[in-house]
């Protein structure tokens, strides 16, 4: 149930899904959803803010698995969200080291 559908707002369930996404528990899984969370949350519709939210279900290192390519995306997980986080992956210049 979406926090629209529970009486809440749209940006209430953004801002719970940035919190979540820097703060998984799992370092480099942190900087990647959280650098992804930053530059697109805004923009996201309700489907692939439920996309988001999916992942940020699934266990830290089978998410990392999945980014590094060691282990094969589940297809309810290979999604345009999923490639959005890959694409963080794969920047020459990550935000976070910079």
């Amino acid at each position: 149930m979406t926090d629209l559908e529970q009486g809440g707002s749209s940006e209430n369930r953004r801002k719970r899904l940035l919190f979540r996404a820097q703060r998984r528990g799992f370092k480099e899984v942190d900087l990647i959803f959280g650098a992804y969370a930053e530059s697109h949350l805004a923009g996201m519709d309700e489907g692939a803010l439920d996309q988001f939210e999916a992942l940020l279900t699934a266990p830290d290192q089978d998410v990392y698995a999945w980014l590094r390519g060691a282990a094969e995306v589940p297809p309810e997980y290979d999604n345009p969200v999923f490639a959005g986080l890959k694409a963080v992956c794969e920047q020459q210049t990550p935000r976070w080291t910079s």
